[in-house]
């Protein structure tokens, strides 16, 4: 019998912006803002697919390929939080049976730890106050997606420190959630806004899948990245009456640009995007990213729908042609390399996301290869 599955080509590899991981895989460190901060990977056997850390900066919480939350207690020395040490050592949490994790969030007071897989679950969890010792009490399931997870946030305000929970899914929907009860809300449809794909060889149903999506600090809007989409779409949350609905479309001009992974800080009213693939082979860059900021989000919501937000201009960015440097490997992109770059991404993220369909044989061959196993001889 042969696989219904065929591998993905390793020169098609994504990878994920503003990480970046040491070339034996020993350690990952994330950039936030002007902060660094690295992590320890030999704390965990197998592949990290998604990471959060708690409110308050206590805890880093991670997941591995095979379904397995793990925790570390992270040591804050001082009252500046300058400085901090993880235990090598972490503990398993909680676990989705037999299912890749795709996003961890903590809901905004701290109460609720949420995590979202490939088979269309999210599962709403009591952080206990000791998480090393597990996390045994399942506050709810959020049901409805009918393709995987891809993304979670939070939407709160003063009048709702509570917040609700905001999904993304390869079912191009994104969806408002109750989080204590796991109660679907309202669902917002944006396959109409996405637009059809311009790249060839990715099935039709996967072109507008939301890859990642970010709320606004202050506000009621959710920015959203799809697959398929030169841009980014705002939605608009009403708490009061539970509902979520499109309040505009921002067109990126100029490059091919869409964005994989969004993130914003409290205080800027910037949103970050972007886009980036490695192992590219014979391009004139092993590896490609490209950062675009948007801005004006601090405008009340009627003015961010009729006049903005804006995208910046590169010597516009925060940090000039120094930072894009940085990040992005080099100031400038040719638009041919791109473009290429730009399919070869959207072609990965189809595969990385899509669940996998092995024979039996295949099976047990994987397993006999797995890294926690290897690690072990």
């Amino acid at each position: 019998m042969e696989d219904i599955y065929e591998e993905p080509n390793k020169d098609t590899e994504v990878a994920p912006a503003l990480i970046a991981v040491h070339p034996t895989q020993n350690s990952v460190a994330l950039a936030i803002g002007s902060d660094l901060r690295v992590f320890n990977l030999m704390c965990s056997e197998k592949r990290v697919t998604a990471v959060a850390i708690s409110n308050d900066g206590s805890y880093v919480c991670f997941a591995d390929k095979f379904g397995v939350v793990w925790v570390v207690d992270v040591d804050v020395e001082g009252l500046d939080g300058n400085q901090a040490s993880a235990n090598k050592k972490a503990a398993p949490m909680l676990s989705h049976y037999c299912s890749i994790i795709t996003s961890l969030e903590f809901s905004p007071d701290g109460q609720f730890f949420v995590s979202a897989d490939r088979d269309f679950k999210i599962r709403v969890t009591v952080f206990p106050k000791k998480p090393l010792d597990g996390a045994h009490e399942i506050q709810s399931f959020a049901l409805g997606h009918t393709e995987f997870v891809s993304c979670l946030a939070s939407v709160y305000t003063q009048e709702f420190p509570h917040g609700f929970l905001v999904s993304g899914s390869g079912d191009s929907t994104v969806r408002l959630w109750d989080i204590s009860s796991g109660s679907l809300l309202d669902t917002c449809d944006i396959r109409d806004k996405a637009g059809p794909s311009e790249f060839k060889g990715i099935e039709e149903e996967c072109c507008s899948a939301v890859t990642d999506l970010c709320t606004i600090p202050d506000s009621t809007l959710v920015a959203v990245a799809v697959q398929s989409l030169q841009g980014i779409i705002l939605l608009r949350c009403d708490l009061s009456a539970r509902t979520l609905n499109v309040a505009k479309v921002v067109s990126i001009k100029g490059d091919t640009f869409i964005p994989t992974s969004l993130a914003t800080s409290v205080s800027s009213g910037l949103l970050w995007m972007v886009t980036g693939a490695s192992n590219l082979g014979d391009l004139e860059s092993p590896s490609l990213a490209r950062v675009r900021v948007i801005s004006d989000f601090k405008k009340t919501s009627p003015d961010v729908v009729q006049q903005g937000p804006t995208v910046l201009e590169d010597d516009e960015t925060p940090g000039g042609e120094k930072l894009l440097k940085k990040l992005q490997g080099r100031v400038s992109i040719d638009e041919k390399v791109f473009s290429t770059a730009a399919e070869a991404l959207k072609t990965s993220m189809s595969k990385l996301l899509i669940k996998k369909q092995y024979s039996t044989e295949r099976r047990e061959f994987r397993k006999r290869g797995r890294n926690d196993k290897k690690l072990k001889q």
